[in-house]
């Protein structure tokens, strides 16, 4: 995701499915002159249409947001160009949640048993660049085999744990056959595994990881 922050007030959209927290940080922004509050909604597909019609620098979000959720909001986003920093501001337990945010994409994490000055000031470290996830042993993330991996590489484990072969492979990604072998061989070597098999178990363990971290 990328957005430049221009001199003075930070564009901010912010998307909630609790109403009484919308307003309370809606509230919030307003107040705040560092930020210039541009939108706010109840749901992923709301905030979704909304900076994609007006662009804005930071986008807070809650984790648990109806109904796309959001892990997927930022998945989403991350594709689109122009897009939104994305901070979660979410429940943590034991830095599960911050952990999956960071590694769907997004810039921040704040929690909302934290004082609200911190959801604040890390709304302006992400505008200006800064990745700020508390809980967390960075050097960790680094070395996880899925954040390594290309846009590409991503979309290729996922068509791959479809179980389709290589030649399925080369006509939906209109590559060649050894395309699609130098790909596979540089995916296997991310993810420390020696074959198709053992990449596909992967995948699902990794997503049941996900999901387990998304419910939180």
């Amino acid at each position: 995701m990328s957005a430049t922050q221009s001199p003075g007030p930070i564009d901010l959209s912010l998307a909630d499915g609790n109403p009484l927290v919308l307003r309370a940080l809606s509230e919030l922004f307003d107040r705040d002159p560092r930020f210039s509050l541009v939108a706010t909604s109840a749901t992923a597909e709301g905030l979704l249409g909304a900076v994609m019609r007006v662009p804005v620098a930071v986008a807070v979000i809650d984790w648990h947001l109806p109904a796309l959720g959001g892990q997927k909001l930022i998945e989403v986003l991350r594709d689109q160009p122009n897009a939104p920093r994305i901070v979660v501001y979410g429940d943590e337990s034991r830095g599960e949640v911050t952990r999956a945010a960071m590694l769907a994409g997004a810039a921040g994490f704040a929690a909302r048993t934290g004082p609200v000055e911190r959801l604040l000031d890390t709304c302006v470290a992400v505008a200006t660049g800064h990745m700020v996830f508390p809980y967390l042993d960075l050097r960790e993330l680094q070395t996880d085999p899925v954040s390594q991996l290309t846009r590409r590489e991503r979309a290729l484990l996922e068509a791959l744990a479809k179980g389709l072969s290589n030649k399925e492979l080369a006509a939906d990604f209109d590559i060649s056959a050894n395309t699609v072998k130098f790909h596979l061989s540089n995916l296997f070597e991310k993810l420390g595994v020696k074959n198709r098999a053992q990449a596909i178990a992967f995948y699902y363990s990794s997503r049941l990881a996900q999901e387990a971290a998304a419910r939180g």
